[in-house]
């Protein structure tokens, strides 16, 4: 029996980053603060010091450029993990993801992959303010040419690294901030993980809640409390989002009969809408009542605590929907 030992999502990060260092040469992080300081999330932390700055390298303040030489790294093949420090600074390298490591195999004709990894923290809940706390994952959901991953359990956080340095095209990783602290147990040599396919965290008969991230465990607390009432609610963990599984989510629909999606991202245009599109295309026969879906408040994320909190998907939220769509 393999030894358990208690981890929290953070340190799950970091092994899954020294592991594919110490198991494949060419792995090197690359990174705003990823070296000296250990990362603006601590992630990288003691990194720089097992490794050495050839392999744990500190960037200059420019997302386009380090993006950029990450780009060519893995096209002269070598297996950069790139970090950015948030999901919004992102948009400064747009251009390089959008244009470039989307966009290189079609374009060479099939000659090029580019075997790409960029990790970044998504999400509000720590007072970040505006330029620092939004879910745009679901924007880059939105281009061919890339995966999307959004680890929520530490299962994920330390094993779709591995799977996703494997991968010969650009994976891109989401990282929920308010996650790091979490603690839990996971087995000492657990491994690698299939990111292809969501995953039922609870089953239920009522209703499915589709979420991803920060968002699964708001579902899972809003199922707990439904299930005292005698609502049982099944939760499906998105996992990845490009290419989302859609046979999971018109599976379970099939069973229950009712969808609520739970994203942190914006309502319009957001990969919520995508979702419920899909399940009223492939289940509109199953479905006993309208797609629900409950997403962040349209504003630029505020800064004081109780209005971020108003501005996210919470528990009761989920909840109240619920239960007007079963009773």
């Amino acid at each position: 029996m393999s030894q358990v030992v208690k981890q929290t999502y953070r340190e799950a990060v970091r092994e899954a980053i020294r592991e594919a260092l110490h198991r494949d040469e060419r792995v090197f992080l690359m990174g705003e603060d990823v070296g000296c300081y250990g990362g603006c999330f601590a992630v990288s932390q003691g990194l720089l010091q097992e490794f050495g700055p050839e392999r744990i390298r500190d960037t200059p303040l420019s997302e386009s450029a380090f993006v950029g030489a990450g780009i060519g790294a893995a096209l002269g093949g070598m297996r950069p993990i790139v970090e950015i420090m948030t999901v919004n600074f992102s948009l400064l390298a747009a251009d390089q993801i959008m244009n470039n490591a989307a966009a290189y195999l079609h374009m060479s004709g099939g000659c090029f992959n580019v075997p790409l990894v960029v990790r970044m923290s998504t999400g509000g809940g720590k007072q970040l303010a505006a330029q620092h706390s939004h879910s745009l994952e679901g924007w880059y959901a939105h281009i061919p040419g890339i995966r999307i991953l959004t680890p929520a359990t530490l299962e994920d956080a330390r094993g779709m690294l591995w799977t996703a340095l494997k991968d010969p095209d650009p994976v891109f990783i989401f990282e929920n901030n308010t996650l790091y602290n979490m603690e839990g147990e996971i087995a000492a040599d657990a491994g690698a993980v299939d990111i292809n396919r969501a995953c039922i965290r609870r089953a239920g008969s009522d209703v499915t809640l589709i979420s991803y991230a920060a968002g699964l465990f708001k579902a899972l607390e809003a199922a707990g409390q439904l299930a005292a009432e005698g609502i049982e609610a099944e939760v499906i963990d998105l996992r990845t989002l490009r290419p989302l599984d859609y046979p999971a989510l018109l599976a379970s629909v099939s069973r229950t009969h009712r969808a609520v999606i739970i994203d942190e991202g914006w309502r319009s245009g957001g990969i919520s809408a995508e979702i419920s599109a899909r399940i009223m295309e492939g289940a509109f026969y199953d479905l006993d009542a309208p797609v629900e879906r409950i997403c962040g408040a349209e504003v630029p994320m505020p800064y004081a605590r109780h209005l971020e909190q108003a501005a996210l998907p919470q528990p009761e939220t989920i909840i109240t929907a619920i239960k007007t769509m079963v009773q």
